[in-house]
């Protein structure tokens, strides 16, 4: 069993008040704490199936939604829009901050970030501005932009920002950004296809109301600074060196070029001089692993991983 607390606390931006929840196990003594960081255009609720099975193994789990995501929302009539400046940074502090609030609840338990998709992005991030403050991490879809298109992708968003204001939903983006993973998997069923072989999550996350909103100009212009962040050797030389890393992905996940994107990222990280690397790509599996078919193997992969290096850090 699980104790679920919804809570808020403010947000970087300054303008509302961001939505956390924490799955609490209902025995103790606490394994450890895995803070969970969601992805593009969903929200936190949607990890609660992996909340409840890492619970049972006894590990706290907090996570939130970002700022226009779930009911973290500013400006409720433009959904995944972050703030008029500097909206990756506030997104980044607010992962920090419930990291602060949990750790304060939650003292010397060993501490892990794990985030899917552009929350993944968001905890390389992290791991690049606040280094030594988390004892691993796990990205989960993550990949790499080649310098050209992330070139390209910065001018169409910044683009689109002038065209049409930054807090306009961006159909041309999302056309540039996402089509072009749905064309491996055609004739498509569905415009989300390239989430998921298993058609129950496409269809759960297609009839949820908080997912698959049209991201502002101004979410893909904050997500293109991002990218070109963590992609910065200088910044990766940020990381602390001897933090254990662990890389997931789906052989089909377009977001990670069916892993070819997520290798790339393996091996800049070890080019950074990150000790503690390791990896596993899951056959026949696309971008949302959590929810895939066999995605029990992969709970426990990440149980298993996160057992030893719970141990090496106490």
């Amino acid at each position: 069993m699980s104790q679920i607390t919804d809570f808020k606390f403010p947000s970087s931006a300054g303008t509302c008040q961001i939505h956390a929840r924490q799955w609490l196990p209902d025995t103790t003594p606490y394994t450890g704490i895995v803070q969970l960081v969601h992805g593009i255009a969903e929200h936190i609720a949607r990890y609660d199936a992996f909340a409840r099975f890492l619970n049972a193994q006894g590990y706290i789990v907090v996570g939130n939604d970002h700022l226009g995501h779930g009911s973290s929302m500013a400006h409720p009539e433009n959904p995944g829009y972050f703030a008029d400046r500097e909206g990756w940074t506030h997104v980044s502090n607010d992962v920090r901050t419930l990291q602060i609030l949990t750790m304060r609840h939650f003292p010397n338990l060993p501490y892990f970030l794990f985030g899917h998709s552009m929350g993944s992005f968001l905890v390389r991030t992290c791991l690049i501005r606040f280094p030594g403050t988390v004892q691993g991490a796990v990205l989960c879809g993550t990949g790499w932009l080649p310098g050209a298109k992330l070139t390209a992708a910065q001018a169409a968003a910044q683009l689109e920002c002038l065209r049409g204001g930054k807090r306009k939903p961006s159909p041309l983006l999302v056309h540039l950004s996402f089509d072009p993973y749905n064309q491996q998997f055609a004739p498509n069923r569905t415009q989300y296809d390239w989430l998921s072989a298993n058609s129950e999550n496409v269809d759960a996350y297609l009839a949820d109301p908080m997912c698959g909103f049209t991201p502002t100009a101004g979410l893909f212009r904050d997500l293109a600074s991002g990218l070109h962040l963590i992609q910065n050797p200088k910044q990766l030389s940020h990381m602390k060196k001897d933090m254990p890393i662990l890389f997931i992905a789906g052989a089909q996940d377009p977001v990670g070029s069916n892993g070819e994107g997520v290798r790339q990222t393996y091996l800049h990280f070890k080019k950074a001089g990150m000790k503690h690397l390791d990896i596993r790509i899951y056959p026949g599996m696309r971008h949302e692993i959590l929810n895939e078919t066999g995605c029990e193997t992969v709970y426990q992969d990440v149980c298993t991983w996160l057992a030893r290096n719970r141990r090496a850090a106490v």
